[in-house]
């Protein structure tokens, strides 16, 4: 079965994203941490066979070279998804959503999903560490709608998400676990894993070393 990859994003506009890093950092430089992670993950997705790559964009981001854009649509992170699935449905073709705060993600990971939903696969999910999920990916859109029904941003978003596909009659293949990029601590412990990327450079451009002497600062509005 042919393949194509969606990216879930968000502009990377001062103020509207990663704003859980603020404080310490500014709108601006959160920013310019989100928009490196972008960057690497659309390198990383550029290195799949994929039949069609993209974006699907909350704001205004420039289309890479040889990448479609269209519209989020919908109330709420649960009905942008499953509009996702149906506004880029493909005859014939699977599909694989990934987001944008995992940019320590690998090509022979993201080879794995592409080959394992090319191989038949009912379903394949990928779970971060938080309890949400990273990637879904699907070969018939239809069985998006599980997720409607699934609160987002909680968790346990992925045993809930395992949980509808499920019930919808799916085997689950599940992906290694991947560290979400939300708070300063996830920054550095994925910079840590992807060194030499844009993301490393820019949390280490933006984001100090968070001294362990320091009283903790309570967490920000997601």
């Amino acid at each position: 079965m042919n393949v194509q990859l969606l990216l879930f994003a968000k502009a990377p506009v001062p103020g509207q994203v990663k704003t859980r890093l603020c404080p310490p950092a500014t709108g601006r430089q959160a920013a310019a941490i989100a928009a490196a992670a972008l960057a690497d993950t659309i390198d990383v997705l550029d290195t799949a066979p994929a039949i069609r790559r993209t974006i699907v964009l909350s704001g205004c981001y420039p289309a890479p070279a040889g990448w479609h854009t269209v519209p989020q649509r919908g109330t709420g992170l649960a009905h942008r998804l499953v509009h996702a699935y149906a506004d880029t449905a493909l005859p014939d073709t699977a599909t694989l959503l990934l987001g944008m705060d995992t940019p320590q993600l690998t090509p022979a990971l993201l080879a794995t999903a592409v080959q394992t939903l090319h191989d038949g696969a009912d379903a394949v999910l990928g779970p971060a560490n938080d309890g949400g999920w990273w990637t879904l990916g699907l070969p018939d859109p239809a069985h998006a709608a599980v997720l409607s029904g699934v609160p987002m941003s909680t968790p346990d978003t992925g045993r809930r998400t395992l949980a509808a596909l499920a019930g919808r009659g799916l085997t689950v293949t599940l992906l290694p676990a991947l560290r979400d990029v939300d708070t300063v601590a996830d920054a550095h412990a994925v910079a840590a894993q992807c060194p030499d990327s844009r993301f490393a450079a820019a949390v280490r451009a933006h984001l100090p070393t968070p001294d362990p002497a320091a009283p903790p600062t309570g967490p920000g509005p997601r």
